[in-house]
Order: C-alpha cells, then sequence, then structure tokens
C-alpha cells in the first residue's frame, strides 16, 4: 500500500510541474554547439596529425585542403589548434596561423601550410686540373665547375625523398680530362655529400718523321724536357713521355747529328694535343760543310809521281786546270791530263792517268796508272777498234767524259797533242777499260771538221767537229750525249758551238754518232722561246765551257758557259736550260737570256725567286740524292758586277726553281781558308778558282781538284783536294 501511494504521489507531482504548477518554476533551453577547423594549404605528405587544446587529434590525409574537428564546442570555447605530428613521405612541415581563440560561431579561419623540406646534393672532386667540367643533376640543375676544384654542391636543393642523378654533362679540357662520378643518384633524405667525381687527364703521344738522317746522336726534345735520341738513319721518332689533351707540345732539336754532320730542321714542331700526334716532321741535311783533304795550300806545284802502278800518300799529281775526271765502279777517283805541271815543273797539256782512293789507314793515296810523267805527249792510237797496253790519248786538257753501265770510261776530243804531236783541237773519242785504252772514233789527227749527216739519224760515218769544254752526259738509258764547246762546225769555220750529239754502239757493234739538236754551223744565237714551256724550235745558243747535270728523270740540264746569248752577243752565260731526252726539246728555265748577268745573291742560306748566279764560265755542278743542284765557283760576274774567278757555292731546287746561296765569297777573288787538314769547318772553303775536275762519290758528296785561281792576287794552278758535304 505504501507503494502504491508513492507512486500516485509522483505522479501528481510531474503534472503539477508540468502545468505550471508550482508558480515560478520555469525549463533551460540547450546550448548552441560550433566547429573548429580551417583551410591547409601544400601537404604533399602523409601522417599529419592536427591537435586542438592538447586533446583533440585530428589526422589529415595527404592532398587535403580542408580540415574540421569532429567535435563541436559551445560558444565561449577557447579552442587552440597545434601539430601534434608533421608529415612524411616526403617529410614536411606545417605551421598553423591563426589557430587560437574563442568560438563564437564556426571556425573557419585557421590555417595550415605545409612546406616540403629540401636538401642539397654535392660531394668531392678528385684529379681536376682542366677547366670547363660542368656537372649536371637530373637533367636540368648544371653546375660548371672551376679547375682544381675538390667539392661541388648544385645550387638547386631536391625535395625530400626527390630523386637525384647526378652525370658529367661537359667534360673538362686544358688539359683534356676524363671525370667519371661514382655514387650519383638516390634519394634525398638528408644533404646528400656522398657524390664522388673521379677525373683523370687524357693523355697523347708527341711523334712524326725523320727524313734525310744520315749521322749520328740527334737528340729531339719536347717542351724542354722530354728528350728522344734517334738512332742512325732512323725514319720516324715517339717521345716517350705522353703528353695532357689539350695542352702543348713543342719539339725542338737538342743535339745536331754528326758523322757526317748535318743540321736538322722541325716543321710542324708546335700545337695542342687532343690526338696522338704523328706529324711532327724532322728533315736532316748535311751541313754545307768543306774539308780539305790532300795537297798543298801553295800553287804551281810540280807532281810527284813516285813509282808507276804503287799508291803512296807522297805522290800527288801537279797543279792542274781543265783536267778529265770519273769514278769508276769501286768508287775510286780518277783524273786525266789537264793543262798544267808535270814532273820537272813544266806548264803545258799532260796525259798522266790517277787513281785516287783512301788506304786501309783511312789516309788519302794517288797512283799514278799510266801516261806520261812530261808534258806535250803525243798520242798513241794504235789501231782503231782495237785496245792496247801501248795505247794512249795525246796530252791534252778540256777533254769531255762518260762512264757506261759497267764501269767503262769514254773520252773524246779536247785540246792538246795528236798522233803527230801536233797541238790543238781533237775529236777523236777513247774507251778505257781494264787498264787499257782502245781508239774508238773520230781521227787521230787535229782540227777535223763534223760531219753531221742526217738530223735525227745514227750513222758510222758521223762524227762531231773537233772540240775543246764541250758540255757531257750519260742518260738513264746508257746514252752518251754531247753539247756545243768551242770547235768547228760543219764547213770548217771554228767557233762557238751549239749542236747536241747522242752516241752509242749499234746492234752491229759499230759507234755511232746522231746529231740530235742545235745547229750545224758556228756561232748560232739562243732562242729561248717562252720561259717554262719546251718547243723543238728552242735551243740554247753556242757556248763552251757551260755546267751540267742530269736530274732524277733522266731529263739533262745546262748553265751559262761563255757564248752567244738571245741577240748574238758573246759573254759569260747565266741561262739554265732543260733538255728532255724523251721529247728531244729543250726548255728555258732560269737566267737571262743577255750575257754579262751580275750575280744577286740575296740572304746567305735562303732560297728566293730573284736570286741567280752572275754569269760564268768553268764552274762545277753536280746534282744530290735529294735532286737539287750545286753549282760551284768558275770564272764570272760577282754581286757588283766585278768579274773573275769565284768561290761561291749555289743550290738549286727544281721543284720550286729557287737558288740559294749556300757559302763563299760574293766577290771576287777570294783567298778561301784550307783550315786544318782533313777536318771539316763551316768557315773553310776553297778559294776562288775555275777549271777543276771534280768527282761525286757514292754518299753524294762533291769532291774537287785543283783549278786555276788567284793566290795573293795572282793567279796560279792548285793540285789541292777538296770534300764538300751538301
Amino acid at each position: 500500500m505504501k507503494l502504491h501511494h508513492f507512486i500516485l504521489l509522483l505522479a501528481a507531482s510531474l503534472f503539477s510541474t508540468a502545468c505550471g504548477g508550482g508558480g515560478t518554476s520555469k525549463t533551460t533551453p540547450p546550448a548552441t554547439m560550433y566547429t573548429i577547423g580551417g583551410t591547409v594549404s601544400g601537404l604533399a605528405g602523409t601522417g599529419l596529425v592536427l591537435q586542438n587544446n592538447g586533446g583533440s587529434n585530428l589526422p589529415v590525409s595527404a592532398d587535403t585542403t580542408k580540415f574540421a574537428f569532429p567535435n563541436a564546442v559551445p560558444s565561449g570555447t577557447s579552442y587552440k589548434i597545434a601539430v601534434m605530428t608533421q608529415p612524411s613521405n616526403p617529410t614536411q612541415s606545417c605551421v598553423v596561423t591563426g589557430g587560437s581563440g574563442t568560438v563564437n560561431g564556426n571556425v573557419t579561419s585557421a590555417s595550415v601550410a605545409c612546406t616540403t623540406a629540401t636538401y642539397s646534393v654535392g660531394g668531392s672532386i678528385t684529379g681536376l686540373v682542366g677547366t670547363g667540367l660542368v656537372l649536371q643533376d637530373n637533367s636540368s640543375d648544371n653546375l660548371a665547375v672551376s679547375a682544381n676544384a675538390t667539392g661541388f654542391t648544385f645550387a638547386t636543393a631536391v625535395a625530400s625523398t626527390g630523386g637525384f642523378k647526378v652525370s658529367v654533362m661537359t667534360q673538362p679540357s686544358n688539359p683534356t680530362q676524363n671525370c667519371v662520378v661514382t655514387g650519383g643518384s638516390g634519394t634525398v633524405n638528408a644533404d646528400v655529400k656522398s657524390v664522388s667525381v673521379a677525373c683523370t687527364t687524357t693523355k697523347y703521344t708527341v711523334g712524326g718523321t725523320i727524313t734525310g738522317l744520315a749521322g749520328t746522336g740527334l737528340v729531339l726534345q719536347d717542351n724542354g724536357g722530354d728528350s728522344f735520341t734517334a738512332a742512325q738513319g732512323a725514319s720516324g721518332f715517339t717521345f716517350a713521355t705522353a703528353v695532357d689533351g689539350g695542352v702543348g707540345y713543342k719539339v725542338s732539336v737538342l743535339t745536331q747529328p754528326t758523322n757526317p754532320t748535318q743540321s736538322c730542321s722541325v716543321t710542324g714542331a708546335s700545337g695542342t694535343s687532343n690526338v696522338d700526334v704523328t706529324t711532327v716532321l724532322v728533315t736532316c741535311s748535311n751541313i754545307s760543310q768543306w774539308t780539305w783533304v790532300n795537297g798543298p795550300i801553295a800553287d804551281d806545284q810540280s807532281g810527284v809521281y813516285g813509282v808507276l802502278g804503287t799508291a803512296d800518300t807522297t805522290n800527288i799529281p801537279g797543279a792542274r786546270y781543265w783536267g778529265s775526271s770519273w769514278t769508276d765502279s769501286n768508287g775510286k777517283f780518277w783524273l786525266f791530263g789537264g793543262y798544267g805541271y808535270d814532273s820537272i815543273g813544266t806548264v803545258a797539256d799532260v796525259n798522266d792517268l790517277w787513281q785516287g782512293s783512301y788506304d786501309s789507314t783511312g789516309q788519302w793515296n794517288w797512283t799514278w796508272v799510266g801516261g806520261s810523267n812530261l808534258s806535250g805527249a803525243a798520242g798513241a792510237y794504235g789501231t782503231l777498234g782495237v785496245a792496247d797496253a801501248a795505247n794512249m790519248p795525246g796530252a791534252r786538257d778540256s777533254a769531255s767524259t762518260w762512264t757506261d753501265s759497267s764501269g767503262n770510261v769514254y773520252l773524246f776530243g779536247g785540246h792538246g797533242y795528236d798522233s803527230t804531236r801536233t797541238a790543238d783541237n781533237l775529236n777523236d773519242l777513247w774507251k778505257y777499260s781494264a787498264g787499257q785504252w782502245t781508239w774508238v772514233s773520230g781521227a787521230n789527227v787535229v782540227n777535223q771538221q763534223g760531219t753531221y749527216g742526217t738530223q735525227g739519224t745514227a750513222d758510222p760515218g758521223n762524227t762531231p767537229g773537233a772540240r775543246y769544254s764541250a758540255t757531257s752526259w750519260t742518260d738513264k738509258q746508257g746514252n752518251f750525249w754531247l753539247f756545243g764547246g768551242m770547235g768547228y762546225d760543219s764547213t770548217g769555220t771554228i767557233g762557238y758551238l751549239n749542236d747536241l750529239w747522242k752516241g752509242g754502239y749499234n746492234s752491229s757493234g759499230q759507234w755511232t754518232w746522231t746529231w740530235a739538236a742545235g745547229s750545224n754551223v758556228a756561232n748560232t744565237k739562243g732562242t729561248y722561246g717562252t720561259r717554262g714551256v719546251a718547243s723543238p724550235s728552242n735551243a740554247p745558243g753556242a757556248r763552251y765551257l757551260s755546267s751540267n747535270w742530269m736530274d732524277k728523270q733522266g731529263n739533262l740540264w745546262l748553265f751559262g758557259g761563255y757564248g752567244t746569248d738571245s741577240v748574238g752577243d758573246t759573254a759569260t752565260l747565266s741561262d739554265l736550260w732543260e733538255f728532255n731526252v724523251t721529247s728531244g726539246e729543250w726548255t728555258s728555265m732560269g737566267g737571262l737570256q743577255t750575257a754579262g748577268a751580275t750575280g744577286v745573291y740575296g740572304t746567305l742560306g735562303v732560297p728566293d725567286p730573284a736570286n741567280i748566279p752572275g754569269s760564268r764560265k768553268g764552274a762545277v755542278t753536280w746534282a744530290d740524292s735529294n735532286g737539287n743542284s750545286w753549282l760551284f765557283g768558275g770564272i764570272g760576274f760577282d754581286s757588283t758586277g766585278t768579274a773573275g774567278e769565284l768561290n761561291d757555292l749555289w743550290e738549286y731546287n727544281p721543284t720550286t726553281g729557287y737558288w740559294t746561296w749556300q757559302s763563299g765569297s760574293n766577290l771576287v777573288g777570294s783567298a778561301g781558308d784550307h783550315g786544318t787538314l782533313g777536318v771539316g769547318s763551316l768557315t773553310t772553303a776553297p778559294g776562288a778558282r775555275g777549271g777543276s775536275p771534280n768527282w761525286i762519290d757514292a754518299a753524294g758528296n762533291l769532291w774537287m781538284f785543283g783549278g786555276n785561281g788567284p793566290i795573293s792576287g795572282v793567279n796560279g794552278s792548285f793540285s789541292d783536294l777538296w770534300k764538300y758535304v751538301p
């Protein structure tokens, strides 16, 4: 019953309250709730957690741009938003702005700004000495690195967790180097300092070609330090020390070769090495050097004959000029006749035959081989075409000679004594072989006129007229050629000649002469045509005492002499001619077309198109192994136009057409300098002279005996022997 009464009372009470019973009683409405949030910018990572008032946590996803805490709060509630956990992957730093205050409504003004962390990329460099190295990160960020740098850092940092990839964009130069990157790629989580760039220098060899090296002791040097010693005859070289790429090289001659003394020059000596250098050219040539080998300094010496057939260091041919000379197949020198001194000091034409060579001890020996030791000997002709020990050409000067492929010598004409001991111009042809002379053709008496026959047709009945100081060559086919001289033409007139003859045996074994070119009458002037252009109408003017040589192509060359020029004047000449044995045509190659030219010397040792030896006769000429031609002395005009004996030495290059004054004086009458017997010297030189017999040895060196020239202002004849190394 009590429970019943309690329930009734409670119900009554509730009813009374609901109906306003009780007078002043009133119900309170619930509070309004507000959210707290804002914006998010720059969020790329994951794991961001925001917190409000140190308790309510809100995880925020990547790329979110707005946020709101889930629990609403009533107005008047304080709020304070903070970052509880920063985002990662990538690592970021988020900062809250406007994150605190009192709630008066929904809060949307809080701002969370996130920035991604960045890290520098760099590392170490070793071995860098060149310039121009450029590194690159991620194919875009370029970094120029200075020479000798030991470290690097790219200017653009990389975002956290971003990749880096370091490479070499441009390799260094000066010197050329090759740089390699190690540890160059990865993911950034902190400053990268572990990339390694190792640079090594690219090296190149330096070398080239050597030409003409005959001596020993040549030492080349690169950049003033690295030396290379070239062996005798070497044709190439490479320095042992390679040169850094991009760095210069400079090749020079440290020591010139000797034995023989040579001068070597370097072409293409310097440059920058970016590949192996093989283009340096070292050209060696024998120094222009004279050596007095044998014989007295004094002039006008009698011959010392010794015992016939016996070599002796005390033997010496008498002083002479216009003698005949040749070299046999064994390299020995032969000398016949000339105008000079016999054994008793008589001056006249001689017919002594000498052989000269070094003995086993290195001393020079002359051997009197045949002929008389007295001047004025008549010719002993014997039977035409029959060799005999008793045969002997008469004493003579200014004869012409040839040597055949078997080493036999042929001697033609000159001025001297015939079979009756009458002295005048000769046209006899002799052969010397195996120690015996054979009268081959021509007359055994003096002053015979020429029998020319038909031009271009060989005939045993043809024969050049008697003459002296003609010019002779032997071509590559073994034919003998004879040009000009002073003598008799087809009419019996004596004068200067310009006829060209070719001689040789026919298929029947008969000697035949062929009148090949030029005039059959004396004193014909020159027809020069156009310089450098061959023509059948071209022809040198009539002359004697010309100088001659044969080039590598087998063509015949002629320089100067005494005779008629283009206008018919007679004097010494300076014109240069080439005869092509195949076409049979002459070409004017240089010099003046008029006689009496003054020498134009230029600078010693320097080729120049304006250079030209003065007009002259009786000079010595020869061709060297390089195809260049050399001319020494003679009787002619110096640099001032003064006439006399000369001792100037010239070199002619047929490729350029230039003359070079190589040594000797540019004035007539030089006394020269014998120096020390057997010792070559750059200051040693023969005195001025003309008419010297001469030889060429197997090495291409010139040997010269005697001649005629001034000593102390008075002309005399010489018996000294000289060697010249071109």
